[in-house]
C-alpha cells in the first residue's frame, strides 16, 4: 500500500494496528480493548481528513498509483464479454485510446477510454494515456460504429492531456479533437461519459461530450492541469496548489458550476482502497443514467444534449 503525505497520520496508525494485532497473536497479552481503541481513532482520522481534503490533495489522490483505470473498470463491468475493437483504419491502433464492446448485464455498450500503464514498460506502451489523433479517430470509428447498430457508449476519461508532441500536431491533433466534439454532439445514440481519474484538457474533451457526465469524487477536470497552470503564470511550479484552487477542478466546483451531471461517491480513501466497492458503485450509476435515456428519441437525445452545452457559461450581471 502506497500512502500519499497527507495520508501519513493514517500508515502510521495502520502500522500500530497491526503491530498490536501481532502481539495478540504471539502472546497470551489480551489487547482487543487496544486494538479497537486504534481502530476507532483510524477511522476518526480518515474521515477527518478525507472529508476535508483541498483541490491539490484531490488531484494527488486521483494520480494515485494503485487507483483503477479504463481497462479495470471495463472487465470488472464487462468480465469476458469484452471484445477490444482496433486501428482508426488510417494510420495504426493508438494503445493510448481503447475502446470495444462489452455487456453490462443484458445492455451492450461501446466501451471507449484512455489506458495508463502501471510500471514503466506499460507506461512507454501506453504513452501515459496521452492519444494521438489516431486514439481519437478511432475513438469516432468505434462511436460511429455504435451509432450504426444502436448502441449506447461509455466513456471512461482519464488523462493528463492529448499527447502534444511535434508528430502529433503534423497528422492533425486539434482537428481529430475538434471532429471528436462536433461528432458527439450529435450522435444519435446515448452518451455517458465517466471521469475516473485526470480529466485535463482538450484530451478529455476529446471523448467527454455527454448526454450524462458523471465525475468520481475524487478526480479533476479542467482546461490545464495545476503544474502546467503555475509554470505558466508563475514560471515555476511551486505554486501548483494555489493554482488547483484557483481552478475550481474538483468535482464539487464541476457540479456546482453544471458542467457535470452528477458525483460519484467513492469508497472512504478513494477508488484504490476498496476497488470492487467502486466498480459496483460506478456500474449503478451507469445503469441509472443509461435507464434515463433509452427511452428518448434519437431526435430528442440530440436536442437536450444541444441544448445542455448551450446552456454552459451563461450567466446574469
Amino acid at each position: 500500500m502506497e500512502y500519499l503525505e497527507f495520508e501519513l497520520p493514517i500508515k502510521e496508525l495502520e502500522e500500530q494496528l497491526d503491530k498490536c494485532q501481532i502481539i495478540g497473536k504471539e502472546s497470551d497479552v489480551d489487547v482487543t480493548e487496544t486494538c479497537k481503541q486504534i481502530e476507532k481513532k483510524l477511522i476518526e482520522t480518515k474521515t477527518d481528513i478525507y472529508k476535508n481534503l483541498s483541490p491539490w490533495q484531490r488531484v494527488m489522490l486521483s494520480r494515485h498509483p494503485n487507483r483503477p483505470y479504463t481497462l479495470d473498470y471495463i472487465k470488472a463491468l464487462c468480465g469476458d464479454t469484452f471484445l477490444e475493437l482496433h486501428g482508426d483504419r488510417n494510420v495504426k491502433d493508438d494503445k493510448a485510446m481503447i475502446g470495444g464492446l462489452g455487456k453490462i448485464g443484458d445492455q451492450s455498450f461501446m466501451f471507449i477510454g484512455q489506458q495508463k500503464g502501471f510500471n514503466t514498460k506499460t507506461r512507454q506502451l501506453r504513452n501515459f494515456g496521452m492519444s494521438n489523433p489516431e486514439g481519437y479517430r478511432k475513438a469516432l470509428r468505434l462511436m460511429k460504429s455504435a451509432e450504426k447498430f444502436g448502441i449506447p457508449v461509455v466513456t471512461l476519461i482519464d488523462t493528463p492531456g492529448a499527447y502534444p508532441g511535434l508528430e502529433a500536431e503534423e497528422r492533425g491533433q486539434g482537428e481529430a479533437i475538434a471532429r471528436n466534439i462536433l461528432e458527439m454532439t450529435r450522435l444519435k445514440v446515448p452518451i455517458i461519459t465517466v471521469i475516473i481519474g485526470e480529466g485535463a484538457s482538450g484530451g478529455a474533451l476529446g471523448i467527454g461530450v455527454g448526454d450524462r457526465v458523471l465525475m468520481l469524487e475524487n478526480t479533476w477536470y479542467s482546461v490545464i492541469s495545476p503544474e502546467s497552470c503555475s509554470s505558466i503564470l508563475w514560471r515555476s511550479w511551486e505554486y501548483k496548489e494555489q493554482a488547483a484552487e484557483a481552478l475550481k477542478l474538483t468535482a464539487t466546483d464541476m457540479k456546482k458550476q453544471k458542467l457535470v451531471d452528477e458525483i460519484v461517491k467513492e469508497p472512504l480513501g478513494g477508488a484504490h482502497t476498496d476497488r470492487q466497492q467502486t466498480f459496483i458503485i460506478v456500474k449503478d450509476a451507469i445503469l441509472k443514467s443509461f435507464k434515463e435515456l433509452k427511452n428518448l428519441s434519437p431526435k430528442d437525445l440530440v436536442k437536450k444534449r444541444m441544448t445542455k452545452y448551450e446552456n454552459m457559461g451563461v450567466y446574469k450581471d
